[in-house]
């Protein structure tokens, strides 16, 4: 297999490597690049994307088409499609980004240490990034928003389904980082369709220094398994709310119903309620009347059944079920420790809440369980990066290394000892 660049064809693995090899000569440049220049970059790609207007829909037009010749789903391609609205959302994306904190250069933990030196902490990017992604094409230009902002070099894989939008909406991004005398290799997408690419981009680890996936279980789990490389991911958004007997019966029930149903394809939708058999009776009859308000589905285990007796049976699989629709596994506990003990054997460590309105087992439920996000008296609809205040985000990480939870900018740096002194010798 041959793809053509540049006028030229080369075999997959002479592209990737030509692709990696400019990645590794521009980390420099964009890591170096000022403040002001990078959001300058992000400006000028914005009018570059709302001037680029009829050509990415023209663009557009072709993947569209083509995926309607493949048979893909609906939503697959309600997602795939770039109307006014979402070019507009895309361009505004890029001016949030610019106006947010550079992570870049910020000094941490200075302190002097008893033989007269300074030692602290400074906020560095991590190099090159690889991020694998499906479908929606203004991934492409918030992912290069995040690493241009981040001082990172960025290798975009878009998906075979938008390959057309993905390289227009690249030429935006070019255009708008030469304009400020950054070179376009800061970010590549990648050209071509074929899998070999993928493959070849997961064992470029001498180059490449972090992988993220943004897509469904089934990509993130081949690219966890082929990667050479580490991974920023999760996979599953199992996440619970448990409501313990403690709890105001209305804001539970509030909780309960926001967490799953104000909107179902989101990985931090609530999937399993679990409830204290001590507030259940309470509790279960205005829950199932408010979902059922939803359209949403319930399943539930023996005891549910004998509260809600028209709703189907639970069984061992829904318990790591993640949805991504309208429908509820509902598991009455024991207790406090029954709860603990169900999340930790069937989440996913995304995000899972407590209803209570007792502060010693509110701080329990902080310390033992171990997700990425633990919340008290909250919906797990706010796991995002702007509602926590981070600005635009990269992903949700449920790994322990080397970012968790919302990844945003500061996600995508690292840090390194800075030593300031004054012809300091050690004795």
């Amino acid at each position: 297999m041959s793809v053509a660049v540049s006028g030229q064809t080369s075999s997959i693995k002479e592209y990737i490597h030509d692709v990696t090899q400019r990645a590794a000569d521009a980390r420099a440049e964009i890591a170096a690049a000022s403040t002001e220049v990078k959001n300058q970059a992000l400006t000028n790609i914005a009018d570059e994307i709302l001037a680029s207007r009829e050509e990415l829909k023209r663009k557009n037009m072709l993947d569209l088409q083509a995926g309607k010749e493949r048979g893909l789903a609906s939503a697959m391609i309600d997602r795939l499609k770039l109307t006014d609205a979402r070019i507009e959302a895309m361009a505004e994306g890029l001016v949030q980004v610019s106006k947010l904190p550079d992570p870049v250069g910020e000094m941490s933990e200075m302190n002097i240490r008893p033989t007269g030196i300074k030692v602290g902490k400074m906020r560095v990017p991590i190099g090159v990034i690889l991020i694998i992604y499906e479908s929606r094409p203004n991934v492409t230009a918030d992912a290069a928003a995040l690493c241009i902002k981040s001082g990172n070099v960025t290798i975009l894989r878009g998906g075979s389904e938008a390959i057309h939008s993905n390289q227009a909406i690249a030429n935006c991004i070019h255009n708008g980082l030469q304009k400020v005398g950054i070179a376009k290799d800061v970010v590549q997408v990648i050209a071509t369709a074929d899998r070999q690419a993928v493959t070849e981009l997961l064992h470029a680890d001498e180059i490449i220094n972090i992988v993220i996936p943004r897509g469904g279980k089934g990509l993130v789990e081949k690219i966890t398994q082929e990667s050479h490389i580490p991974l920023i991911k999760h996979l599953d958004g199992v996440c619970h709310v448990y409501i313990h007997e403690d709890a105001g019966v209305d804001m539970a029930t509030e909780i309960a119903v926001n967490a799953k149903a104000q909107r179902f394809g989101v990985c931090n939708a609530m999937e399993t309620l679990l409830i204290d058999e001590k507030i259940a009776n309470q509790i279960l009859p205005e829950l199932e009347k408010r979902f059922k308000e939803k359209q949403v589905e319930l399943r539930g285990c023996a005891k549910t059944q004998k509260i809600l007796t028209n709703i189907k049976s639970a069984s061992e699989g829904d318990w790591y079920e993640e949805y991504l629709g309208p429908v509820l596994a509902i598991k009455i506990v024991d207790d406090f420790a029954d709860a603990i003990q169900h999340i930790e054997k069937y989440g996913s460590h995304h995000t899972d809440a407590i209803v209570t309105n007792n502060e010693l087992i509110a701080q329990r439920f902080l310390r033992e369980v171990d997700s990425s996000s633990v919340m008290v008296n909250a919906s797990t609809r706010f796991a995002d990066g702007f509602e926590y205040g981070l600005g635009a985000e990269i992903g949700i990480s449920t790994d322990k290394l080397h970012a968790r939870g919302p990844v945003g900018l500061e996600g995508l740096t690292t840090q390194k000892f800075i030593v300031l002194g004054d012809g300091n010798i050690r004795e």
